[in-house]
């Protein structure tokens, strides 16, 4: 399951003025933040409630929505399909008619916060009786902003290291030299894993998967994009210089960003035509979910897996999921509670991978597991999966072992910003605008100030 790729609007003065009031639910008595005795586990709801930005659409949605439904009682649940509208969806709030329920990724919920679109979790999660210790700490962490949770966690995605196992075999390497554990090793084996006769690539050797998982390369380093408490960016330390570099540097070996991004787009990633089916590509780090993709479309392909590796060998994954906010100004914002607990409860996730296991059983096909925010959900899980061979299975496994050796950036007031100012300064050294150092300088520049701003406007509308 992929987390829906959501793009933010420029909103007009007007809207952000619409936003001002206090995230906390205090800008006002019409519209205060639900108490704890506003939500009730033993409840019945009727009507009908909305979820903005979510789609059942496969066994994993159904049936965990069709339970859904069941815990409220009665009440029936109108999923607005498709992802995030952001600019929708804050035009919803600020009109007073927002829907009852959102699905976002975890990375926006800040921003959310501190704009007062959201509203926190403490009463919905003392009211419904939550226990908050299921879901995954990491995934908890991205979600809580100002000493409060402000969204539950639901998939959640880590990244391992996936390779086309002949084009290893062919070139004389294994899955060692290219899964992180030598930067000088996944240099060497690039060079030898590409094909590019008469200068035109036919063949990734490497793909360091730029701008996305600048993350990834700069913690292998030891290195964190934000402090710990969302207030300071670290984006021109040293070690992220040199992560970029290097990263930078895989696709300088092949011809350069444009060549090896023209050969990746033209890949029909979830057909039988993919990279790896077609041998175009030597290898890679990327989420979990893509096993699975693999596996369904186009089984016999020659995979090798491990997880992504430190220098020191340790394995290491790039936390990042979804998850469900209540909007300010939700008319129901019990039943939304109710929803979101019943979504990601344990026993909800198993029925969900009965589901998955019953009709991959039916194809003759292996049940190869799903990540969920919930660290209880996914032991049970894993005990119910099914062999797809050994190859197969140390994909799985790999994921698996990522999942448990994870890390995320934390919440802060300017999520957006924030990322936006680091994955504009990787594109500006993809595109050959600037050098690594002077990108990364100024994204420090501008996520600072990004960053300065929002957390005073936070402290001003809270205090």
């Amino acid at each position: 399951m992929r987390t829906p790729l959501v793009r933010w609007s420029v909103l007009s003065v007007s809207l952000a003025l619409a936003l001002t009031s206090c995230a906390k639910g205090t800008g006002g008595a019409a519209d205060p933040t639900p108490s704890a005795g506003q939500y009730n586990p033993g409840a019945s709801y009727q009507g009908t409630i909305s979820a903005m930005g979510f789609g059942a659409t496969d066994e994993i949605g159904t049936t965990r929505v069709d339970l859904a439904k069941k815990a409220l009682g009665g009440a029936d649940v109108k999923l607005i399909e498709g992802d995030l509208d952001i600019q929708q969806f804050l035009s919803s709030v600020a009109a007073g008619d927002p829907p009852d329920i959102i699905y976002a990724n975890r990375d926006q919920i800040g921003t959310f916060a501190s704009r007062g679109a959201i509203i926190p979790l403490t009463a919905c999660i003392q009211g419904e009786q939550i226990d908050t210790s299921m879901y995954n700490p990491n995934a908890l962490a991205q979600v809580t902003f100002g000493d409060e949770i402000w969204a539950i966690p639901e998939f959640n995605q880590v990244q391992i290291t996936m390779a086309n196992a002949d084009l290893l075999k062919e070139a004389g390497l294994t899955i060692d030299d290219v899964n992180g554990s030598s930067w000088e090793k996944i240099t060497a084996a690039t060079k030898k894993l590409v094909k590019a006769p008469g200068g035109k690539l036919k063949v990734i050797g490497f793909d360091s998967k730029l701008p996305e998982f600048l993350p990834l390369w700069a913690k292998s380093l030891g290195a964190d994009l934000l402090s710990a408490d969302g207030r300071t960016a670290q984006l021109n330390s040293p070690e992220v210089v040199k992560a970029l570099q290097f990263a930078v540097s895989i696709y300088d070996a092949q011809g350069g960003f444009a060549k090896v991004k023209a050969v990746r787009d033209s890949a029909d990633f979830f057909g039988k035509g993919n990279q790896y089916a077609k041998n175009a590509l030597g290898a890679m780090p990327m989420e979990q979910w893509y096993v699975n993709v693999l596996n369904d479309v186009s089984p016999k392909a020659p995979m090798a897996f491990d997880t992504f590796r430190t220098p020191e060998g340790k394995a290491l994954a790039y936390s990042s999921g979804s998850s469900w906010a209540i909007p300010k100004g939700a008319k129901n914002p019990g039943a939304a509670c109710r929803f979101a607990k019943s979504m990601t409860l344990v026993d909800t996730w198993k029925a969900a991978a009965q589901a998955r296991l019953d009709k991959r059983k039916a194809e003759g096909k292996p049940f190869t597991g799903i990540l969920t925010g919930n660290v209880k959900a996914d032991a049970e899980i894993e005990k119910m999966l099914t062999s797809g061979g050994a190859t197969w299975d140390e994909g799985v496994k790999a994921f698996y072992e990522a999942n448990k050796n994870t890390f995320s950036l934390p919440a802060n007031p300017a999520d957006k910003e924030f990322k936006d100012a680091w994955q504009n300064a990787v594109n500006r050294v993809l595109n050959g605008q600037d050098e690594p150092q002077a990108a990364l300088d100024k994204a420090q520049q501008d996520a600072q100030a990004a960053l300065d701003k929002a957390w005073a406007g936070w402290t001003k509308r809270t205090n």
